[in-house]
């Protein structure tokens, strides 16, 4: 689906969330107030009660919910891990030889790097045996993709390809902070029933019968119960209005995605017929049910279903499907119950042709494939199969480098270093200075093969890198930065290479770092941003150009795109062109997101100007996505 169009459709989910819940605490304070008047009664008080008690009554329920709210999102500050251990998942090693787990690793990674996000935390729920998975987080840094053992035992590679690209079109429009707002404020509204239930179990450990105070204070917790629990049926309502119609589309997204329905139909079906379909057994299963894939519950409640139901879903992805295949495939799967694809541990990533994977290995400068088709806001068409292809042109020892922590550090160094050998040997002393003597050595180790890559692997490397670079402390995540700025700025010249690699990692690791502070959705309209639009489409337009002439014609190709019937007057990049990209990236992130989409309308019309997309052009494209939050576009040398 259209991540600009999805953008909107968020705040509007937003919007009718906020007014839920605040229809939701009225009814609750209204009725804690009647509970007020009923204690005043009980307690044999006959005189009119004060206005001021109602007034504080009130102040201290929504003070109360608010708090409880605040305090159970401070409790998932960590964002995407935070829920994911919540509900009891493992995390699965990047190192891992068992191969259904390899193959999740796979799919995942695929996923990542056709749409340009870094790979996310991978999960694991390894008790439950239902066909079930979310993804959690408040921006793609710092994203979590939990899936069941039902998932990785019953699924083929197709129909797990499937789910995943279903989780990551919540990453990808997100989503995933408006999820944990969703389980902050359901936590606030619903804790009244939890406080109503230990009043009860008290009171009823300490007297057999409900007589005096004990009596009173079981009647004052049976009010508490009561009203929680309206509160409980309301929050559900929120929590099933505001899922039911984002799982549509994210279904519509995973198609587009993956370029099939089989896939997700598939996993749909084995669902339907099978007996744990996609129920969960964590005790506060509720809690995250409008995240998951499928229903939390082996049983489906039209009141609280935080999805189509799965007849209906089906049917939108196969409209002839009939149910009848439904029974077949419950019988082939009894007599075949390990249904999902062979997967050996020699070959855990999707078939992609040796010659395709060699191809990729030469050195080249720019991709000869045509971008006619290249569209803003969507993942897709190809680009999963060539991010497959990217994947596995890596050398094993370059991807086995980038699962753990210190290796990850030495690799992203090595991929900064620069090809002339003078400057490299200031740079390795720079390296040395900061990390000490031994990283430095392991940085050279690396630096031969990191040299030979292609280069449209080099960025989807970084994205294979960041899950062990986030486990790196706080302090030696900075110390990373200082250096890459460092090595970026050793010399006049700015090497694109480089740059592209620091910013992409600053932007990256820092969201992680502070995960609730990732930006949302900016106000800005473009003309707001005139120059910058101006600046970081000249950026792209040279380093994508054979020739000044020609980025002239790419540029005013993508002025005409983003300011038509305005003639402005064309101007050369300068030497030091990083220090005013910089500032123009961060105030394009300002923008509203349908100004987005026309930003990144504009950067294609520059790369469509030639037809083709040069490795430059690759690596600029997706560093600009990153930093205002948008997906890659679909394309074949990205």
């Amino acid at each position: 689906m259209d991540f600009f169009a999805q953008q909107a459709h968020v705040r509007r989910s937003t919007r009718f969330l906020v007014v839920l819940f605040v229809l939701a605490v009225l009814f609750i304070v209204a009725a804690t107030d009647v509970l007020v008047v009923m204690m005043w009664l009980i307690w044999g008080h006959h005189h009119r009660l004060s206005p001021s008690v109602w007034v504080i009554s009130s102040i201290v329920v929504v003070g109360f919910i608010a708090l409880c709210s605040m305090y159970r999102i401070r409790s998932l500050s960590d964002g995407g891990k935070s829920v994911a251990e919540s509900v009891g998942a493992v995390p699965v090693s990047p190192d891992t030889s068992d191969p259904q787990l390899r193959q999740l690793r796979n799919v995942i990674e695929e996923v990542a790097i056709a749409s340009g996000l870094p790979v996310p935390d991978i999960y694991l729920m390894q008790d439950e045996r239902g066909i079930n998975a979310f993804a959690a987080g408040y921006s793609p840094s710092d994203a979590a993709i939990c899936v069941t053992q039902g998932c990785i035992d019953q699924l083929s590679r197709d129909e797990l390809q499937g789910v995943i690209a279903h989780e990551f079109s919540h990453v990808l429009n997100g989503d995933m902070r408006l999820n944990i707002r969703l389980m902050g404020l359901l936590f606030g509204i619903m804790v009244l029933a939890i406080i109503g239930r230990q009043m009860m179990w008290v009171g009823g450990g300490r007297s057999g019968r409900l007589s005096g105070d004990d009596g009173r204070q079981g009647l004052i917790a049976l009010a508490l119960l009561g009203i929680g629990y309206t509160g409980y049926f309301f929050g559900r309502l929120i929590q099933a209005g505001v899922a039911r119609s984002r799982e549509s589309l994210a279904d519509a997204s995973a198609v587009q995605f993956t370029r099939q329905t089989a896939g997700i139909a598939g996993a749909l079906k084995k669902i339907a017929v099978l007996d744990d379909g996609s129920a969960l057994q964590v005790g506060n299963r509720h809690e995250v049910a409008h995240m998951l894939f499928g229903e939390a519950d082996d049983t489906y409640d039209p009141w609280y279903a935080t999805h189509p139901p799965l007849r209906e879903r089906i049917r939108v992805l196969e409209p002839g499907f009939q149910n009848e295949e439904l029974v077949r495939l419950a019988e082939s799967m009894r007599s075949a119950p390990a249904a999902r694809d062979a997967v050996s541990s020699e070959t855990t990533a999707a078939a992609i042709p040796a010659a395709a994977g060699a191809a990729l290995l030469q050195p080249t400068s720019a991709i000869g494939t045509p971008v006619a088709s290249l569209q803003p806001g969507q993942v897709g068409t190809g680009s999963f199969e060539h991010a497959a292809a990217l994947q596995q042109s890596i050398p094993t020892t370059l991807t086995s480098a980038a699962q753990q922590p210190e290796s990850a550090l030495s690799l992203v160094l090595a991929l900064a270093l620069s090809a002339h050998d003078d400057l490299q040997a200031q740079q390795r002393r720079t390296i040395a200075n900061a990390f000490g003597d031994d990283l430095q050595y392991a940085v050279t180790a690396l630096a031969s093969q990191v040299e030979a890559l292609s280069p449209v692997v080099r960025m989807p490397l970084v994205a294979l890198s960041f899950p062990a670079l986030k486990q790196l402390p706080d302090g030696r995540q900075q110390t990373l930065l200082s250096t890459l700025e460092a090595l970026v700025g050793m010399d006049s010249k700015v090497d694109l290479d480089e740059y592209c690699l620091a910013r992409l990692l600053r932007v990256q690791l820092l969201e992680a770092m502070r995960p609730r502070r990732a930006p949302v959705d900016g106000l800005k309209k473009l003309p707001a941003c005139r120059d910058s639009v101006m600046l970081v489409c000249a950026v792209v337009a040279a380093y994508g150009s054979a020739d000044d002439a020609a980025a002239r014609r790419a540029w005013l190709l993508a002025m005409d795109q983003a300011f038509p019937g305005v003639a402005p007057t064309w101007q050369t990049p300068s030497l030091d062109w990083q220090q005013p990209f910089e500032r123009a990236l961060d105030d394009l992130d300002g923008l509203m997101p349908a100004a987005k989409e026309i930003v990144i309308l504009s950067l294609l019309s520059a790369i469509r100007a030639d037809g083709v997309i040069s490795a430059a052009e690759t690596e600029l494209l997706r560093v600009i996505c990153a930093s205002l939050h948008c997906p890659l576009p679909p394309q074949s040398g990205a």
